[in-house]
């Protein structure tokens, strides 16, 4: 149990970031010191977002150059920080080789910041940014739970640098992260398992997998149809909320799967047609699962991956976040509308 020192500076890898950005955001209105370690904190364009929010806010932000794969890179952002939030992860568009560019990138940042972690003696708690994905690793996999549904206590065993590589990515950083974490008994450890994150960015022109798909949704790629894929989906400001309360609840511990809604993509489109009625060419139905799997390949999916997905229930528990953390969750079709309404603002979907 980890009392933090709010005076103390806090440490938030990957500050311009989706997710945390808003977690910065929440930290500079609390009056905090943010230190920022960023690949060029000479890149004013790149950092507006976050130094218009410390200019209204009581809080400071300090920059630091760093390097998430290069070893003690985070040494001097952390010196006299009681807590640090890691949330940074490798960002590829294009994956050619999955161990390269996924795996060891996954893994060598999390040892990074943590090794660093290990040398600075006022480091008390990490938090660090996992994913649903290092508990499922297909949705078939919830045929065997309990109820149907994943909670904190299962490790997704059927992702492999092969299928489903990013799943995989995430499973052997956060198991890594453990095994750290287990070697020491200074600073303990953390854990936000968010699903699919949805909700404005604090930068309106964000990248994350979440804008990729909900463009699709409504520029007319999916119009003849929509894969049946169950997923989960939570606000990012629900998270940065939760990232929040792990750092400053003493009695935290663990895991924390942090998803509002258990759902599928058509019901998502729905909830944008209900706001926007015809004017986008939203799906209306499911495709057919051998369709999908017969154009899978054309559309850069392995077919394993169509197999085990497209039509099973994927389900978690999200009890724990909410009795242990306080967590209130946001309705799904506020953040589905405000996100999509940003990138209409923006010019990330037209029609």
């Amino acid at each position: 149990m980890k009392h933090i020192n709010k005076e103390k500076p806090v440490l938030v890898t990957g500050a311009t970031g989706y997710v945390a950005g808003w977690l910065v955001k929440k930290l500079l209105e609390q009056g905090f010191t943010v230190h920022a370690p960023v690949r060029n904190p000479a890149d004013k364009e790149k950092l507006q977002y976050l130094d218009a929010v410390a200019s209204k806010t009581p809080g400071t932000i300090k920059y630091f150059k760093a390097d998430l794969l290069k070893p003690g890179s985070y040494d001097e952002a952390m010196q006299e920080c009681e807590l640090v939030f890691h949330t940074a992860s490798p960002f590829i568009n294009t994956v050619k080789d999955a161990q390269r560019d996924l795996v060891e990138p996954a893994l060598t940042g999390t040892k990074n910041v943590l090794e660093s972690v290990n040398k600075t003696g006022s480091v008390k708690r990490v938090v660090l940014t996992s994913s649903v994905a290092a508990i499922i690793g297909d949705a078939a996999d919830c045929l065997n739970y309990p109820n149907g549904a994943a909670t904190e206590a299962y490790w997704n065993t059927t992702s492999t640098v092969n299928h489903m590589p990013y799943n995989y990515s995430k499973t052997v950083a956060e198991q890594a992260a453990w095994e750290i974490n287990k070697k020491q008994d200074r600073w303990d450890l953390v854990v936000i398992n968010p699903s699919l994150v949805i909700g404005p960015g604090l930068n309106p022109f964000a990248t994350s997998e979440s804008f990729n798909i909900v463009r699709q949704i409504g520029d007319g790629s999916m119009r003849f149809g929509i894969p049946d894929l169950s997923i989960g989906v939570v606000d990012v400001r629900d998270i940065a909320d939760a990232h929040f309360l792990a750092g400053y609840t003493p009695a935290a511990t663990g895991r924390h799967i942090i998803s509002t809604q258990n759902i599928n993509l058509l019901e998502l489109a729905n909830m944008l047609r209900k706001r926007y009625g015809n004017a986008y060419p939203f799906p209306t139905r499911f495709l057919p699962k051998s369709l999908v799997w017969l154009l899978a390949p054309l559309a850069g999916f392995k077919r394993k991956m169509i197999a085990r997905n497209v039509g099973y229930a994927w389900k978690v528990d999200n009890t724990k976040s909410i009795k242990e953390l306080g967590i209130h969750y946001r309705p799904v079709e506020e953040s589905i509308v405000e996100m999509f309404q940003q990138m209409l603002d923006s010019g990330m979907v037209k029609k």
